[in-house]
């Protein structure tokens, strides 16, 4: 059951024209986060160091944090019932991360701590402007292997969707991809951070959602505005994928497939921190999808969730929790 610090609405949405939406009930989503677990270390500073420069910073913080435990958090936090299958560390980092999702209602079942290795780490270095940029060390999260995947079955056949990220073994990812299909439950990669793919392996996927550093990573096309991130969606569907979104920041998204791209604008906020920005994404997008949303509908609010998670400092803890957002929804469909 989930309890009164998580409210969330049940609701569907159509389009009624000029962007807005009609909502009605509908079923709450069920999600499994395949990912990573790691600690965040967020340090602020006027300017990132030079090579072999000492600098000053302005302030620091720790927090939970990994591309896959984020997800699996912005997805609970918008009301989604989250099953996580991770790993962490025997280390001082591993037994409070569990402990973590615990306390969100996070079912951690499939959190198993591994002997004799560290838990990942994250080092985040943040510029006035909000630009960051992020040192990732798997430790842990390189122990996820497809005998463990195997071993959560059943947890994992109870989702609508099953959302993974690239902070695990590509073994592993390839395998849960196959997994999905073959047990027709939704499928959703963040390919991040960016790495060579083989994109054959993918072709069972419902979503691949890099963002314009990752898109041009992986296909070597630049994508510095809309236009370029069409050309971009194009290669990666010639190259099996089903549906495409690229998220761009501040310019919203480009959702693409088969059927045609639409480009859906970003809400403008305060940004001070995009940490975590493209994680709130895909946790709140795989959230309204399993509500019942429709694609673009869910994209819009994704778009609105993800730019007010950059208003606050940190991943999980700049996160709205459903009640939040839909203040701030309601706001602008009102506007």
């Amino acid at each position: 059951m989930i309890d009164s610090a998580f409210p969330y609405h049940k609701s569907n949405a159509i389009e009624t024209g000029r962007g807005r939406e009609k909502t009605f009930m509908t079923k709450r989503s069920k999600i499994a986060v395949v990912g990573s677990a790691n600690v965040d270390m967020t340090t602020f500073a006027d300017h990132f160091p030079k090579a072999g420069e000492t600098i000053f910073g302005q302030k620091f913080d720790l927090g939970f944090g990994g591309k896959g435990a984020n997800q699996a958090v912005a997805a609970r936090l918008c009301g989604s019932e989250v099953f996580m299958v991770a790993r962490v560390g025997d280390d001082l980092f591993g037994p409070p991360t569990i402990k973590n999702f615990e306390k969100l209602d996070i079912d951690a079942t499939h959190v198993k701590e591994v002997k004799g290795v560290s838990s990942g780490v994250a080092p985040i270095f943040v510029e006035p402007s909000g630009q960051n940029r992020i040192i990732v060390v798997k430790g842990a999260n390189e122990t996820l292997k497809p005998a463990d995947v195997d071993a959560a079955a059943d947890t994992l056949k109870k989702a609508d969707c099953i959302v993974l990220q690239f902070e695990i073994p590509l073994e592993t990812v390839y395998h849960v991809v196959k997994f999905a299909h073959e047990n027709k439950i939704r499928c959703i990669l963040n390919p991040a951070p960016a790495q060579p793919v083989d994109l054959a392996a993918l072709a069972g996927l419902d979503y691949f959602v890099p963002n314009e550093h990752e898109a041009e990573s992986i296909t070597g096309m630049a994508v510095r505005n809309v236009e370029e991130a069409k050309l971009c969606a194009g290669k990666l569907l010639q190259g099996g994928i089903k549906r495409v979104i690229i998220t761009l920041g501040s310019n919203g998204s480009l959702v693409a497939s088969s059927e045609g791209m639409t480009h859906v604008p970003a809400f403008k906020v305060k940004s001070v921190d995009s940490t975590g920005a493209g994680d709130a994404f895909i946790g709140s997008f795989a959230t309204f999808l399993g509500e019942g949303l429709t694609e673009l509908a869910a994209v819009r609010r994704a778009n609105l969730y993800a730019g007010l998670s950059t208003t606050g400092v940190g991943t999980q803890k700049s996160f709205y929790d459903r009640q939040r957002f839909d203040g701030e929804w309601d706001k602008l469909q009102k506007a």
